[in-house]
């Protein structure tokens, strides 16, 4: 008995393996059977976008539409990313079934899509231009030749049942080798997109990185009603809540705790607000050449208190063992859950080793403070915001390397300038004769260390304001 998606009936079939083509009746093309009420979800990722972190994708054909000469399909779209939630419209050719326009914020979605889900219409459409395309056989012994070094044929290799979360299906697994690598599709006749993929990055040496995967979720038929009315993007609950989107990120470049490795972070806004997004850019660099990227970095970022007890991690909110990088590069977008104060992030990483495998070597860490400000129009007071570049004045000055009068000019300039925040003080009468009790160097030292928190060191500065030993003007 044929096993059925909808009202779509698949035949059951005895097919035998055919070196270049299977013996399997029919043909397919990219968007084959696509109509009006076809919904679909699936979960997917891509080299291009942080180098295949899985995100959802629904999309719900609602309409046509008239595009100069050309008639397509109109979409509505939701993605689920991590934190995230992008809600917008993308349109799809009707001959080849390719993003054609949509949404500015759907752009990298969009592009993900058409070159994963929608890949194989460079080799199957529903039109034949010049006898390249066109719908293409299942005994076809070849569909085509990949664009890389190489041009390996994309092939139908073999009739096989495959599962995925949307059901079992019987399908046509094509192939294609790349840098020794084979990469699979697998696609159903008579069904639109194909219902799965896993395929390999060209390299060549080591293990390839996935350049794409998917997986079909979910497929309904015949929905008239919008499914996704009530969602509303998570940019439109940012903005409703005074949230910037639109900041410059700071950097922080530092060695690991234990010196292993050399991480450069770029982190934005650079005073995050509670409820908020931030987005981090984390570069895993050799400790022995800043030019070098490390590759397939096992890692993990963290919230923790402050003895160090995790009290978050961002792989497990993803549902996730841990974080991955191929080529040491990650882009991280999170919503701000940290109470206001300093929050102390954690770049955690368990070690280079290959998806799936576990490292070796010991985890080593980098640990970021970062003041958090409290949401537009609440009652709690605004954290202490000292920029981590300040550390190094207040260790030269420790270390007598400049003197008093010069660190507290500094100190009295980023005050003025609103660089560095200090909670309201009563400024004293004194003589402003600059003579700093050994304590307060000793705190700038321990300070610079690490070796005690950002308010402790503000409260020194604090005695200074009181004692009339560092003088603010308005």
């Amino acid at each position: 008995m044929g096993l059925s998606i909808g009202s779509l009936v698949l035949t059951p079939a005895f097919a035998q393996f055919q070196q270049g083509g299977v013996d399997y009746p029919g043909e397919w093309f990219a968007g084959e059977g696509l109509k009006q009420g076809d919904l679909f979800s699936y979960a997917m990722c891509h080299i291009d976008y942080k180098e295949c972190a899985e995100f959802e994708m629904d999309i719900w054909i609602k309409d046509d539409k008239q595009v100069g000469s050309e008639d397509v399909w109109l979409a509505d779209v939701v993605v689920y990313d991590g934190s995230k939630l992008v809600k917008g419209e993308m349109e799809l050719g009707k001959l080849a079934p390719e993003p054609t326009g949509g949404s500015a914020e759907l752009g990298v979605y969009r592009g993900a899509f058409k070159t994963s889900v929608v890949w194989l219409s460079a080799f199957a459409t529903g039109y034949d231009e010049g006898g390249k395309e066109g719908p293409k056989a299942f005994s076809d012994k070849s569909w085509g030749k990949i664009g890389n070094i190489g041009g390996e044929q994309v092939v139908p290799t073999a009739v096989e049942d495959v599962t995925v979360p949307a059901g079992t299906f019987e399908s046509v697994l094509i192939t294609w080798k790349t840098g020794g690598a084979t990469s699979k599709v697998w696609i159903v006749d008579g069904f639109p997109f194909p219902v799965k993929a896993d395929t390999k990055t060209h390299v060549s040496e080591g293990i390839p990185p996935p350049e794409y995967k998917f997986r079909l979720l979910d497929y309904q038929e015949n929905v008239q009603e919008d499914p996704f009315e009530g969602i509303v993007s998570s940019d439109e609950i940012l903005s409703s809540l005074g949230c910037d989107t639109q900041f410059e990120k700071v950097s922080v470049k530092k060695p690991t705790k234990n010196y292993d490795y050399q991480v450069h972070v770029f982190y934005g806004p650079e005073y995050p607000v509670q409820g908020c997004e931030m987005e981090f850019l984390i570069k895993f660099i050799s400790k022995f050449d800043d030019t070098e990227f490390l590759n397939q970095v096992q890692f993990d970022f963290w919230v923790v208190d402050d003895d160090g007890n995790r009290l978050r991690s961002i792989a497990e909110d993803e549902g996730r063992q841990y974080l991955y990088s191929p080529s040491g590069q990650y882009l991280l977008d999170m919503i701000v859950e940290e109470d206001p104060g300093t929050a102390h992030y954690v770049v955690l990483i368990w070690g280079l080793a290959p998806e799936g495998i576990v490292p070796s070597n010991a985890a080593d860490t980098l640990q970021i403070d970062i003041p958090i400000s409290a949401p537009e129009g609440s009652n709690v007071p605004a954290p202490t915001a000292i920029p981590d570049w300040i550390k190094n004045n207040a260790g030269w000055w420790a270390d007598g390397q400049i003197d008093d009068d010069s660190f507290v000019q500094g100190i009295q300039f980023l005050i003025k300038e609103g660089i560095m925040k200090i909670p309201p003080t009563t400024q004293g009468s004194g003589t402003g004769s600059n003579e700093i009790p050994s304590w307060i160097k000793n705190n700038a030292g321990w300070w610079a260390d690490g070796q005690i928190d950002d308010d402790s060191f503000v409260q020194g500065l604090q005695f200074l304001i009181k004692e009339g030993i560092m003088k603010i003007t308005s």
